[in-house]
């Protein structure tokens, strides 16, 4: 069955007889036996004062009127602007919005792993603050979640609001990744998706420290539905990414899941040593028969290329292994947390998260 294919047979509703359906209402009874939240949401945010009151206001009547147990999971990745502010106002109304702020930032990937980390609910939605990621689309993620899906993700059908060079490079970066790894990344679909709990415990028990989260989203694997959407404007403030981030974001991801680049090197040194002990030849040959044109000119030449790529394979070689020992013995902690409003002790550590 050709890929296509595969996406068009996921996305429609499981009819089969044994097809494995949720029961909801066996889901919301064990929620409550645990004192749980049918549902989670991850939100990272970052200098998003002006959003948080629209967000507040626009998710809240739509989760409302879906009619589950919820919880709302704000991680302030070390704002400069009053966001934890009026992230702890919305608390001290709504006991359902919690919120973690970071002792600096550390990045949304890893703000998206905190609030992975803590959540509670049967089902976990990473959603963005922007509001580009429409929460009318919840009730549409739960519905496929009910038939039993595992993830269900949502796909930007058109990218309008971006520019030619945004949508040419994102087109190119997937394209990439499912060349150069042996994942799937769903292309045109960011973190906005629905997890079942057991592929939220499964991304929760990957221990590496630099994070790519929608690699690790597809890495987990799973039974996957697809809804599209239309990615609307931002409803106010502006994008925290330039092209510099996005291209840091890209290698991150590739990097994250090839050790191709370190390949690369190998395999250029390869050639460049093969190409010299070439040229060696071909300069021995000419001073058989011409006679040297400058003395030591052919002994110099073919000693440098040759111990030049040669000392290439053998940094290929070494960073094969070196690049990704590096990070993850340091051990270090994936983020400090400053403060924390609506967890109770033993659940959000006071200091770090691994």
């Amino acid at each position: 069955m050709s890929r296509p294919e595969r996406i068009d047979r996921l996305a429609r509703p499981a009819k089969t007889p044994g097809a494995k359906v949720r029961d909801i209402a066996e889901e919301r009874a064990r929620s409550m036996l645990r004192e749980e939240p049918v549902l989670s949401l991850i939100v990272p945010m970052l200098n998003e004062e002006e959003m948080v009151p629209v967000f507040h206001e626009r998710l809240s009547d739509v989760l409302e009127g879906i009619g589950e147990t919820y919880e709302v999971i704000c991680i302030d990745d070390g704002s400069s602007d009053g966001t934890f502010e009026a992230l702890a106002a919305i608390h001290a109304r709504d006991r359902r919005w919690k919120t973690i702020r970071f002792s600096r930032n550390f990045g949304k990937e890893i703000a998206l792993s905190a609030g992975i980390k803590h959540a509670r609910g049967a089902a976990v939605i990473p959603i963005d603050a922007d509001l580009q990621d429409p929460p009318e689309l919840i009730a549409e993620m739960l519905e496929k979640w009910r038939e039993g899906y595992d993830v269900v993700c949502a796909v930007r059908r058109r990218r309008d609001e971006d520019t030619w060079l945004k949508k040419t490079s994102a087109s190119l970066f997937y394209r990439i990744m499912g060349r150069v790894t042996n994942i799937h990344m769903t292309p045109n679909a960011g973190d906005f998706r629905l997890m079942d709990r057991r592929v939220v415990a499964a991304i929760n028990r990957l221990p590496e420290r630099n994070r790519f989260m929608k690699g690790l989203f597809a890495w987990v694997g799973f039974e996957q539905a697809i809804i599209e959407y239309a990615r609307p404007q931002r409803a106010a403030g502006k994008s925290k990414f330039n092209f510099w981030r996005l291209w840091n974001f890209s290698l991150d991801g590739i990097t994250s899941f090839t050790t191709l680049p370190l390949r690369i090197s190998g395999y250029l040194g390869g050639v460049i040593a093969t190409l010299a002990m070439v040229y060696g030849v071909i300069l021995i040959a000419r001073h058989a028969i011409f006679g040297a044109d400058v003395p030591g000119y052919t002994s110099i030449m073919v000693a440098v290329l040759a111990l030049g790529g040669l000392q290439l394979v053998i940094l290929g070689v070494i960073g094969e292994y070196l690049g990704r020992l590096y990070t993850e013995t340091k051990r270090r902690p994936l983020y400090v947390i400053d403060a924390a409003l609506g967890f109770d002790e033993p659940t959000v550590p006071p200091v770090s998260g691994s």
